[in-house]
């Protein structure tokens, strides 16, 4: 055979085993970032719509056969109970697209075993997400939710009206995707409970300390 068609096929031989890689990792991925936000700020369309944008996404990744659920958390209003983000996501173990285990359970996930960090909290694309230093900086991820996965109080908003306001009025909890924020405080590098949007739960306000609106996105299954 000549030379040059044997290193084509080489060539082919290598690149289908890559992509057999590459499948067989996004199979095994159970977490991931959402590569985009709704476009409307914090309005996700409430936690229905929330989760169909991870089972899209997944779906477009290749994993759409699994069940995916968005880690928020809900506040009591009109008569509906809370819902806290630690409950919705399963029982884990968690892997992201390059098959890095996130965490094993809840309580690893919500504890110093959590391997959340701007290297491993990847896109269902396998791609990392933009953090502090980067620009645009897209750090900033809703999750309405305390440090321990659950639910804020009702009254004052932490949920943007439960992810349906996109105006000037309310506000939603944020965590750091990369772990890194303006000092070393718990706070700043919490991946799930950093600090709340300013300004509103528009797409410019969340663009205005570093976010675009993504979410963390858990299989349940």
């Amino acid at each position: 055979m000549h030379a040059r068609c044997v290193q084509l096929l080489a060539v082919a031989g290598l690149a289908a085993l890559a992509a057999t890689g590459t499948q067989a990792q996004t199979s095994e991925m159970s977490f991931f970032v959402t590569s985009a936000g709704s476009g409307k700020g914090a309005d996700l369309g409430g936690l229905a719509g929330a989760d169909a944008i991870c089972q899209r996404l997944a779906q477009a990744a290749g994993a759409g056969a699994k069940t995916w659920r968005a880690y928020l958390s809900t506040q009591a209003v009109g008569g509906a109970q809370a819902v806290n983000a630690r409950d919705r996501i399963g029982a884990g173990p968690w892997r992201n697209a390059r098959g890095a285990v996130i965490a094993s359970s809840v309580a690893d996930l919500h504890g110093g075993a959590a391997n959340l960090t701007k290297q491993t909290a990847l896109t269902e694309k396998g791609e990392i997400v933009n953090g502090g230093g980067d620009t645009p900086n897209t750090h900033d991820i809703l999750t309405g939710s305390q440090a321990d996965g659950t639910a804020f109080a009702a009254g004052e908003d932490r949920t943007c009206g439960n992810y349906t306001k996109s105006g000037t009025e309310g506000a939603v909890m944020m965590g750091h995707h990369d772990r890194r924020g303006l000092d070393d405080s718990a706070a700043a590098k919490s991946w799930n409970m950093s600090h709340i949007s300013r300004g509103g739960c528009s797409q410019d306000a969340l663009k205005g300390t570093g976010g675009a609106g993504l979410i963390y996105c858990f299989a349940t299954n």
